[in-house]
């Protein structure tokens, strides 16, 4: 390799739902001219949701980026890939023990079995290990039912990062992490696995979704904050042979599609500019242990309330099911076909009511309850770690 390799990378969430996502074919379609009508090496892309979305993407940007990965789990596909115009050695996906709610349907992230995707790029005779997430969406900003997953799917990823970065000369994570960097999933993310900012330092005031300029914003979120959040990033680290240094950091495609009215998607994409040189990087250490000390009490509260919600289906299910046996006992004989037919009917609704409450009391409560238990206490024991080694430190001073 050259003293020198220039890395332009680009994430993007495209919003590619099937059916409810507006404009998705035109949009899919400007997405792939850009890209490959672009100067990238890297590209991680988010929410596409259908294969032929991908398909189609990959043929239009295969002279370009003729390297591909879609990362396939849950029910509907992960929703994350990744193009390449280095080859691709070695690809992995670590899916999340929390992944929202099964009956939250309207959502959908418990069907996309979401996660974080490795492929390991070999780029001249530097091996570079780029990660690809999605983390799980806030939904209400005012009671965020999520917090407690997407506070683990954070700390799970970074180790996940920091664990299968070894034997790698750099680091790229690109994603849409739905967590800006004021906020406690951020904190973790970049302090569990030293992870630094690429645009920390250059757009750290512009937004990346619910921006004022993007058509798909609707104008009363747009007057509460016009720059958006900046929750899709592009975090990186370096090695003990190889330094990455940030040169550039924009959002790349325009405002708008081309002859259209509409945007590429209702997040900005966002790319950044790394110079690959040989030479010795200093990791940025920070103090984690704040943190993590907040996210074990917002874990703790969560399985409160697990707890609580179990009592409470299985209430519901004591109610349901005592007035049901009862009616199948009781041999009546309805005069009108009206009647019967609503009876049964109430039954069945019934029915279906009670095996809910049943699923949500048993099998989900402790599959929940299981995910934040292993979570707090992998937490527990980095933060035990993290402890000693400032006591052994103290001590040594």
């Amino acid at each position: 390799m050259s003293e020198e390799v220039v890395l332009r990378v680009l994430t993007l969430n495209c919003w590619g739902i099937p059916y409810v996502s507006r404009h998705r074919d035109r949009r899919m379609k400007a997405i792939a001219e850009q890209l490959s009508s672009g100067d990238y090496d890297i590209v991680c892309l988010q929410e596409i949701w259908s294969l032929k979305d991908f398909n189609m993407i990959k043929y239009k940007t295969q002279d370009k980026l003729p390297h591909t990965h879609y990362f396939y789990s849950g029910v509907l596909g992960s929703g994350i890939c990744l193009l390449s115009r280095y080859p691709i050695e070695d690809v992995m996906f670590h899916k999340w023990a929390l992944n929202g709610y099964v009956h939250k349907i309207h959502h959908g992230d418990w069907f996309g079995g979401k996660g974080v995707g490795l492929c390991r790029l070999k780029v001249h005779d530097a091996n570079i290990n780029v990660y690809v997430a999605h983390l799980h969406a806030e939904y209400d900003t005012e009671n965020d039912e999520y917090s407690a997953h997407r506070v683990l799917q954070a700390f799970d990823m970074a180790q996940f990062i920091r664990m299968t970065r070894q034997g790698a000369d750099a680091v790229i994570l690109g994603g849409d992490l739905n967590t800006g960097p004021d906020d406690l999933a951020y904190q973790i993310i970049s302090g569990i696995a030293s992870l630094v900012d690429a645009c920390s330092n250059i757009h750290s005031d512009v937004g990346t979704s619910e921006c004022a300029n993007n058509s798909y914003t609707p104008k009363k979120i747009a007057k509460l904050l016009p720059q958006g959040k900046r929750i899709d990033h592009i975090l990186y680290l370096g090695s003990k042979h190889f330094k990455l240094e940030v040169s550039k950091c924009h959002q790349p495609f325009p405002r708008r599609i081309p002859n259209e009215s509409v945007s590429y998607s209702d997040h900005e994409a966002v790319a950044a500019e790394f110079k690959l040189i040989k030479g010795k990087y200093d990791p940025v250490e920070k103090d984690i242990r704040g943190p993590l000390k907040e996210a074990l009490s917002i874990c703790d509260t969560s399985l409160k309330e697990i707890r609580k919600q179990r009592i409470w289906y299985l209430l519901a299910s004591l109610l349901l099911a005592v007035p049901l046996i009862w009616s199948m006992g009781f041999g009546l004989s309805y005069e009108s076909i009206g009647v019967s037919i609503g009876v049964n009917v109430g039954r069945l609704l019934a029915t279906a009511i009670l095996c809910y409450a049943l699923f949500m009391s048993s099998i989900w409560n402790c599959v929940e309850q299981n995910a934040l238990k292993a979570g707090y206490i992998a937490m527990e024991t980095r933060l035990l770690q993290l402890n000693r080694n400032t006591n052994l430190e103290k001590m040594s001073a």
